[in-house]
């Protein structure tokens, strides 16, 4: 890196603190204001560690009082697990060093392989359950008396510090969950309205492609959210069910709106006016300031728009045009006025008072995540292996300092281990901590033994934590600020009486990077992570819900797939978004892979329809077979089997026939799928053995 990029580099990080907002300022007096408020309680109960009170507040500090809570609550949890296994492991073992530490390395594969299952703050309990039993475990090497005395005194230092972080995010200025769904909603609204806009006027390319993925992840955080705000505050429990069905509704409407773009209509009689009100109203609506202050005009407009789509005019469709894709398109349409409509519905449930839950007949969409089984098992043999051979190292050569390079190993390889890079994530962690070593060496080594007592530290201390709490509520810098405020801490390792002892400091210190470090280096050598290898799987297992979907007896619901797919979606996105053009199709195929699976469901209910001609129903059947065979047997390159054509006939023979009502509906279920999978031919077919 040049004198120039470099000087370039600090002046623009320079500027993101600089220039912190009123909540960034809030966030970070509020938890500099916890950590000092626990640890002069850790200082009053005379724990050992008082440290990991203050250390724990940084740790579990969100922006969100709900997130704080969830991330403190699962703290604990982890921690309490972690220090039963502890207690276990070390009292069935630990008269054997090398069975220990097999057993430990063992426990530590096994929480991260759940915790690569899982998804924040439930994968944080989980990877927090394995490396703490190392932290516990390890210093009682040889003493297997203490384990229980430090299992106790850990839990405590941690559950005093979510105390204070929970109590203060909750009492001082609180950033409420519950408040932040209901802005994060209507901030989705106004992107799906400019979204929308965009795909029904032929928008730019790349504006639309970042708006759709932006619209994923967002739709993806008010999952979360949903759970933070009823950890926040119990009474929040009925609003989680408008939020759940909502974050239906904004998959299908995201899903009908990138479907009309995908397949501009032809000019005709019968869609230009649906679509020109569809386009006026959603370019309205993202324009007008204060818009969704009362929805109700909003939702009569849509009302109107979808009932007119829904009446398929026939009339209006002059000779030789295309009846069925007029038809596709206006059902489409339709789908997407309604799904709009209910999302604005949706956000006047959140805003108005509830007083009830639903009743037991009201059926609540389905939320379902992707769970990379084969990741997770590469995540757990890794961090087992990594601390293995570390303790190994430790044990032979007998380095008291090695212990904490074993801890860091197992932390540092178990935390980052499901990360899209772990290794960037990594050494954002190591510069972190490297920063945080002459701050923590001038204060702790040179300042406080000089001038002792609570005030000198808050005057030393305060300076240096309120700067590092403002990076992290950026999101820029978040993962190397929480990387030097818990390690400044670490290795401050503050008490009440400081004393001057470079030695053990350094020596400590050294152990610490050197683990984080070797850490690095397990990412890069064992088992590396191939992106592209996590995409193949994502890909494939996308391809083989569409398969189940054909031939599955049971109709699954919507909601389930859609959920499902969204989420592979969003998953894909960091995996394959710096790959150019290879990228853009996979991403493509997975968002045109949802399209098809919509309408495979269309299909089956409507075949469940008995009032169809049974040769219409065979007909269905035998397409989605074959359909099935497609998706489970062509490999790329291979010329796509008749199925498509197929579909293509089947629907243009409706069509001849003056088929209505149903049965156009059928026939642009399958000009759709046929045209997607056209689109995106190497995405449908199986991945090359």
């Amino acid at each position: 890196m040049t004198w120039a990029r470099l000087k370039t580099y600090f002046e623009t990080s320079l500027a993101g603190l600089t220039q912190p907002t009123r909540s960034d300022w809030i966030f970070a007096l509020r938890t500099v204001s916890a950590g000092m408020i626990a640890l002069l309680a850790a200082y009053a109960l005379k724990l050992d560690h008082p440290q990991w009170a203050m250390m724990t507040v940084f740790i579990v500090a969100q922006p969100v009082a709900g997130m704080v809570l969830a991330k403190g609550f699962y703290r604990l949890l982890g921690t309490l697990a972690g220090g039963v296994a502890a207690i276990g492991i070390t009292t069935a073992f630990g008269t054997g060093p090398w069975i220990l530490v097999t057993v430990l390395a063992v426990w530590i594969g096994i929480c991260t392989f759940v915790s690569s299952l899982l998804r924040n703050p439930e994968a944080y309990g989980a990877a927090l359950a394995g490396y703490t039993a190392m932290i516990i475990g390890l210093p009682a090497f040889g003493q297997p008396h203490l384990v229980v005395d430090l299992a106790v005194a850990r839990c405590a230092e941690i559950v005093l510090g979510i105390v204070c972080a929970g109590l203060t995010s909750r009492l001082i200025l609180p950033k409420l969950a519950s408040d932040a769904i209901v802005s994060r909603l209507k901030r989705c609204i106004l992107d799906l309205a400019t979204y929308a806009g965009g795909a029904f006027s032929g928008g730019d390319r790349a504006t639309l492609i970042g708006l759709h993925r932006k619209l994923v992840a967002d739709t993806q955080t008010l999952g979360e959210m949903r759970a933070y705000a009823r950890l926040e505050a119990p009474s929040f429990a009925p609003r989680a069910h408008p939020v759940r069905r909502t974050i239906g509704q904004l998959l299908s409407a995201l899903s009908a709106a990138r479907a009309l773009y995908s397949h501009a209509a032809p000019k005709n009689a019968a869609l230009i006016p649906v679509r020109s009100e569809l386009q006026a109203l959603v370019s309205e609506l993202a324009a007008k300031p204060g818009a969704l202050d009362d929805t109700s005009s909003w939702v009569a407009r849509l009302d109107a728009i979808s009932i007119r789509a829904r009446q398929m005019p026939d009339a209006s469709i002059e000779p030789g045009e295309d009846r069925v894709g007029t038809i596709t398109r206006l059902t489409i349409a339709a789908d997407f006025a309604e799904a709009l409509k209910q999302v604005l519905r949706g956000l006047d449930a959140l805003r108005a008072p509830v007083t009830r839950r639903p009743g037991p007949g009201s059926q609540q969409p389905a939320l379902v995540v992707h769970r990379d089984y084969p990741g997770a098992a590469r995540n757990a043999i890794r961090a087992a292996v990594a601390t293995l051979l570390v303790a190994a190292f430790w044990l032979t050569t007998k380095w008291s300092e090695a212990a904490g390079t074993v801890i860091l190993v197992a932390v540092v390889s178990s935390l980052f281990a499901a990360r899209p890079d772990p290794v960037q994530v990594s050494w954002g962690f190591f510069k972190g901590t490297l920063l945080a070593l002459p701050f923590a060496f001038l204060v702790g080594q040179v300042a406080l033994p000089a001038l002792p007592g609570f005030g000198w530290f808050m005057l030393f201390v305060v300076p240096i934590m309120v700067p590092a709490a403002l990076a992290m509520a950026n999101p820029r810098h978040v993962g190397v600020a929480t990387a030097f405020a818990i390690n400044f801490l670490a290795f401050l390792s503050p008490h009440q009486a400081m004393t001057y002892d470079p030695g053990p400091f350094f020596a400590g210190s050294a152990s610490i990077l050197v683990g984080i470090l070797l850490a690095i280096g397990v990412f890069i050598v064992v088992l590396p992570a191939d992106p592209w290898l996590a995409a193949d799987r994502i890909v494939r297992a996308m391809r083989e819900d569409l398969a189940r979907l054909c031939l599955h007896e049971r109709v699954p619901r919507r909601s389930a797939f859609e959920s499902l797919a969204y989420d592979r979606v969003n998953q894909l996105m960091p995996l394959v978004q710096n790959s150019g053009r290879k990228g853009e199709a996979v991403l493509g195929g997975g968002v045109a892979s949802v399209t098809v699976g919509l309408e495979i469901l269309r299909l089956r209910t409507a075949s469940q329809n008995h009032a169809l001609p049974s040769e219409t129903t065979l007909s269905i059947a035998t397409f989605l077979r074959g359909l099935a065979r497609e998706l489970l047997f062509r490999a790329p390159g291979d010329p796509q089997t008749a199925t498509i054509a197929v579909a293509r006939q089947y629907a243009a023979g409706i069509a001849q026939r003056n088929a209505t009502g149903d049965m156009l509906q059928i026939a642009a279920s399958l000009r759709i799928i046929a045209a997607a999978m056209e689109d995106f031919p190497d995405f449908f077919a199986r991945e090359k053995t």
